[in-house]
């Protein structure tokens, strides 16, 4: 005999307690997908502007919370590097964020979780109207 097929089933409980920490998990990537896409949209807003600065004009940037003072050209190709940094950065948690929504449809099939409101596939109930979805939402059914 293997030892997986001795191995007990999860329990109800164990199952949703894992799903819900699999949605948690998916919905803190897209929050700080989110506020990387802030970020580098602001500094792309700065990039522009310096761009359009004499290079010796004084400039400030906070560093660790502490206001230093310097010159524009001393802070551009910085303000460049962490621009580029932050764009790798949103690459890697966008595929992070994939491969956390692919475990989690591969999650709800093997353990035939559905989520009230959430349609069916191409001949679900669409015909349902809003209020009932907006009643329905977030609700976990496990059969």
């Amino acid at each position: 005999m293997s030892t997986e097929s001795a191995k007990p089933a999860p329990s109800q409980e164990a199952i949703v307690a894992q799903f819900q920490q699999l949605r948690n998990d998916q919905r803190n990537l897209a929050n700080s997908l989110n506020t990387l896409e802030m970020d580098l949209r602001e500094h792309k807003t700065v990039i522009e502007t310096l761009q359009a600065v004499d290079p010796e004009r004084k400039c400030f940037r906070q560093i660790g919370g502490v206001l230093c003072e310097r010159t524009v050209k001393e802070v551009l190709p910085q303000l460049v590097e962490n621009k580029d940094f932050i764009a790798k950065t949103i690459v890697m948690v966008t595929d992070d964020l994939s491969k956390k929504g692919s475990e989690l449809n591969k999650f709800k099939e093997e353990h035939n979780i559905k989520i009230r409101g959430e349609h069916l596939g191409a001949d679900g109930a669409k015909g349902a109207d809003a209020e009932s979805k907006a009643e329905n939402r977030n609700v976990l059914v496990s059969n």
